[in-house]
């Protein structure tokens, strides 16, 4: 698989931390140092969702955060993808039978990635995002054929 068919164009991603002990956080900062550099790859953290393709998602989900969990997701435009970081954020982890927790990210919103580990590495984080980069490319070209179809058939 040739990958300069797919990667049209970069990568923005909001990162969002729903309760975890932060250390899937800190492996996704070491992706910005220079060891891994995923900048030039085109994958670049941004501080709003609404400039975002991607959300990347890390810890359960607890009382507090479930309205702005939501909230986020509603405000990042479609088309896009959703990357669930680390076992907490997948399963609950740890937390799992917590009172403060209402459920992994899953229960929630619709997940597209889902990347297990703790610590997660940042290779795999780095694999995940290339998941819903190829997932939304999908999506971008397989929507911009049915406007092409829609323009012909008129």
């Amino acid at each position: 698989m040739k990958l300069d068919n797919y990667l049209d164009r970069s990568l923005w991603v909001f990162h969002l931390n729903t309760g975890s002990c932060n250390g899937c956080d800190i492996e996704i900062v070491a992706l910005l140092t220079p060891r891994y550099d995923v900048e030039r790859f085109g994958i670049k953290l941004v501080g709003s969702p609404k400039h975002a393709d991607v959300l990347l998602v890390t810890g359960p989900v607890n009382r507090k955060m479930l309205p702005r969990l939501k909230l986020i997701y509603e405000q990042t435009p479609d088309p896009k993808a959703v990357i669930v970081v680390g076992t907490c954020g997948t399963s609950g982890g740890v937390f799992y039978d917590s009172y403060n927790i209402v459920g992994p990210v899953d229960k929630h919103i619709p997940v597209d990635v889902y990347v297990p580990g703790c610590p997660i590495r940042p290779e795999a984080i780095i694999n995940g995002v290339l998941k819903a980069w190829l997932k939304l490319e999908r999506l971008r070209n397989g929507s911009s054929d049915k406007a092409k179809e829609q323009e012909v058939s008129a």
